[in-house]
């Protein structure tokens, strides 16, 4: 069983950040503002073991990885951020890992194929801030070749000697068989015995078949429904999950008709949230369930934000168990749970300990992990 935590870089200045917020923007701008919203509410979060750190420092990223791998964690999936053209962003902290080969720790990418917007800040408006393209056939060559270095280095994850690449959102490209005939080209090319491509899906396109569009896997991305609460545009596509959200809407949101209205967070219970963060249904192919330990977005979002009550490592240690029995009949290879996040600290989504829990929600995850 491979527990993969969800890896977040933006905890260092760069331009772009300096120039749409303020001088020295990081994550650690929102996290400190943190207000708490009703009585009892977890925020402002204050970080404990690695403090308020900067991912330029190589010490930084080795504790990271020695703390993972100390509560059994066998890697991070770093988010990868490629807009097209060449752009990147955020890049340092994983390509000075590639560099100096420490942490020695496994890793792997998911692409997060979003545009960025303000929205995410609190701002009242859509305003993109950098837009995601997708311009051919040439653009996902050279991503494959900026990818490929990373590819190649022993600490990557692989299926099968085959690199382990996930993409955030597959629904968002345009020409979907196009990019996998060019990325399984491009491995065969490279002389790799190919490429094991993860896809995003949301919960209304679970029957979404991965083998049928040139995929191996699926994450299990229900969460991405409850997320976005203030997008009540989500229509249902297919059986047998088209009362999805409807049934989210009833359960957590039934007098709320106008979200983008809203001015105060949504509230869930998080014991009500985990039961419709990972599907009963049962696959014919790899299901990797995404598991939330907790969830507040409010540092970010202010009164527009999502808000999980009353997380504790207890019930999380429910959650994990039915995300780890989810995968238990996969091949050894491809036993994958996905943690939901290290280092998400804008979110109210770090596993990273903080003075309210310490290491307790890690604790959780090397007892079941120990114990299969």
């Amino acid at each position: 069983m491979k527990a993969l935590a969800y890896y977040l870089p933006q905890f260092y200045p760069i331009p772009e950040n300096n120039e749409w917020w303020e001088p020295g923007f990081t994550e650690w701008t929102n996290v400190t503002k943190a207000k708490p919203f009703f009585e009892g509410h977890n925020q402002p979060r204050f970080p404990a073991d690695l403090g308020y750190y900067d991912l330029r420092v190589p010490e930084t990223r080795i504790g990271q990885a020695e703390l993972a791998r100390a509560f059994g964690i066998h890697g991070f999936c770093y988010y990868n951020y490629w807009f097209g053209k060449g752009r990147k962003i955020l890049q340092r902290p994983s390509e000075e890992m590639l560099a100096s080969g420490s942490p020695d720790f496994p890793f792997c990418f998911c692409w997060a194929n979003e545009s960025w917007k303000g929205i995410w800040h609190g701002l009242g408006n859509q305003d993109v801030l950098i837009e995601q393209t997708y311009p051919g056939s040439h653009d996902f060559e050279a991503y494959f070749e900026y990818l490929l270095r990373f590819f190649r280095d022993p600490r990557y994850i692989k299926v099968d000697g085959r690199p382990v690449f996930q993409v955030y959102k597959v629904a968002e490209i345009p020409d979907l068989p196009l990019f996998v005939s060019t990325f399984r080209a491009c491995a065969a090319n490279a002389g790799l015995p190919g490429i094991y491509l993860i896809g995003g899906v949301p919960p209304t396109q679970l029957d979404w078949n991965p083998r049928m569009h040139g995929f191996d896997a699926v994450t299990g991305s229900e969460f991405s429904t409850l997320r976005y609460w203030k997008r009540n545009s989500i229509r249902p596509v297919s059986q047998p999950f088209h009362h999805f959200w409807d049934r989210l809407k009833s359960k957590f949101f039934p007098e709320s008709k106008d979200f983008s209205q809203r001015t105060s967070p949504v509230v869930i219970e998080y014991e009500a949230a985990i039961k419709e963060l990972i599907t009963e249904e049962n696959f014919d192919y790899p299901y990797f369930p995404v598991l939330i330990h907790d969830w507040d977005n409010s540092p970010r979002a202010t009164s527009r934000s999502l808000i999980f009550k009353n997380s504790t490592p207890e019930l999380f240690r429910n959650h994990l168990r039915k995300g780890i029995e989810k995968v238990s009949n996969l091949a050894e290879e491809e036993r994958f749970v996905f943690l939901k996040s290290w280092n998400e600290w804008g979110e109210g989504n770090a596993l990273e300990p903080d003075k309210k829990w310490g290491k307790a929600y890690l604790h959780v995850i090397k007892e079941e992990l120990g114990n299969l």
